[in-house]
């Protein structure tokens, strides 16, 4: 008899083992264009790709590691392609450089070097959401580079990108609270067009970013160079304190 109990409660210790959530850590990782045996000998774009690379559960460190990486194929992708066919960071690297190589012969009056530099950085985290910070700059020819911000927002808990619709309970509310603030930080004042100072929005109506990054402290949003301003303002910034923006959030 108590052999049989002693038997049943380990049953039910490892049970519930494997049913405990498995935490989820990152570790930072780094690649240049040094490491392929390409360059060796030969002289290639500089590269430079720091990125964070999720370990834990297994189902869900690939899911997050795969839109990651996604994000570096599809910042180095050349020409007209749209879709990454990389399967490793070292394809899309090779791929960048053999795209300036063929460019290089084709024209021979090239000015400049390509490079690019890529990173994502985890910005904040919690048992309801993990935030990366994705940043690419490439320089492919022309008068110069172009860069991009944008957020990464994943519940840790599936590995899954959580949407706006999904962070914020009333998206339309939120989008008001946010224009006044934008107004405020720009210095344009309540029924002024919201293009009084120079901005480029769609039809005079203010719109968010498609993403938004989390810290402790902030939401931030980036308004990219091209979206809604010229290439020499700059990219715009808006951030709200966390607490102000509480009320709008579905999580913690």
């Amino acid at each position: 008899m108590n052999n049989k109990i002693t038997v049943v409660a380990f049953i039910a210790l490892i049970s519930v083992g494997c049913n405990q959530e498995k935490n989820i850590e990152t570790s930072s990782e780094s690649f240049t264009e040094k490491e392929l045996k390409i360059c060796e000998n030969n002289k290639c774009p500089e590269v430079t790709i720091n990125y964070v690379e999720v370990f834990g559960d297994d189902e869900v460190s690939e899911k997050i590691n795969k839109k990651i990486k996604n994000f570096i194929f599809s910042s180095l992708l050349m020409g007209e392609d749209t879709i990454p066919t990389a399967k490793t960071i070292q394809e899309a690297v090779t791929g960048f450089i053999e795209a300036y190589n063929a460019d290089k012969v084709q024209f021979t009056d090239m000015a400049g070097e390509y490079f690019a530099e890529i990173s994502v950085n985890e910005i904040y985290s919690s048992k309801e959401l993990m935030c990366f910070e994705m940043r690419q700059y490439l320089f492919t020819g022309g008068a110069h580079g172009y860069g991009t911000t944008s957020f990464l927002n994943i519940d840790p808990k599936t590995g899954e990108e959580l949407t706006s619709k999904e962070l914020f309970k009333n998206n339309k509310e939120f989008i008001a609270f946010a224009e006044k603030k934008f107004r405020e930080q720009q210095k344009i004042e309540q029924g002024q067009s919201i293009n009084e100072n120079g901005f480029w929005f769609e039809n005079d109506k203010f719109y968010l970013p498609e993403s938004v990054g989390f810290t402790k402290d902030s939401l931030i949003f980036v308004y990219n160079q091209y979206d809604i301003t010229s290439y020499a303002d700059g990219p715009i910034e808006l951030k709200i304190d966390i607490k102000e923006a509480e009320p709008f959030l579905s999580i913690d």
